[in-house]
């Protein structure tokens, strides 16, 4: 008997606003998280699958068998291009981990499985969600807590942010908004309210 389909759940916001924070808020509750993030870490380690493909399209990039992330932020600075043909290599090798990740959690009787996703909107990705929610913070909060990581610039900070859809149209477009400006219990009230509606949701498809 084939596993039936998790309610998939897009969780996504801008650079600072408490996205991973609040993934880990998904996950103290049962819910399967799977984290994009993460997953293009390890294929940029050493052995990783986008390891190869990427020291082709970017000389130097590369060191010791694994991706600078530094020598490839340099690179992309001084390359318009360079984004899009990073996303023609990486894209489909996190979407790949991302269908076994599902069908894992399917297997395992998970009803809601929630996709962390930073470009969600910008990919096209929400297109194929069952629902999406958009953490939010104040713009200031936001700025500050991006600043205060190590090798964080203005410069850099505007370049991510212009590749970014703006935060007021992620709310706008989103089912769901967690905002993380209050603290993480707050945030974790949320959260809940938001997985008791999911788990509501994902009955009803079930039965559709």
């Amino acid at each position: 008997m084939t596993a039936k389909s998790p309610y998939l759940v897009g969780l996504t916001g801008s650079i600072g606003m408490g996205k991973s924070e609040t993934a880990k808020l998904f996950a103290r509750l049962g819910i399967a998280v799977h984290d994009a993030d993460a997953a293009v870490h390890a294929l940029y380690e050493q052995g990783g699958a986008a390891v190869d493909k990427i020291a082709a399209a970017f000389p130097g990039s590369v060191k010791d068998g694994s991706v600078d992330r530094a020598a490839l932020a340099r690179l992309l600075q001084d390359d318009e291009a360079g984004f899009q043909r990073l996303e023609t290599i990486v894209h489909p090798l996190v979407a790949e981990r991302e269908r076994a990740f599902v069908e894992e959690a399917a297997a395992l009787g998970a009803d809601i499985v929630v996709l962390d996703i930073p470009l969600l909107y910008e990919t096209g990705k929400d297109a194929r969600m069952d629902a999406v929610v958009v953490v939010s913070a104040p713009a200031e909060l936001q700025r500050a807590r991006v600043l205060s990581r190590g090798g964080m610039t203005e410069e850099r900070l505007e370049q991510i942010l212009t590749r970014q859809m703006s935060d007021a149209e992620k709310r706008a477009k989103a089912h769901f908004v967690v905002e993380t400006d209050k603290g993480l219990e707050h945030a974790f009230e949320q959260v809940k309210a938001i997985v008791e509606e999911l788990r509501r949701r994902a009955r009803e498809k079930a039965h559709a």
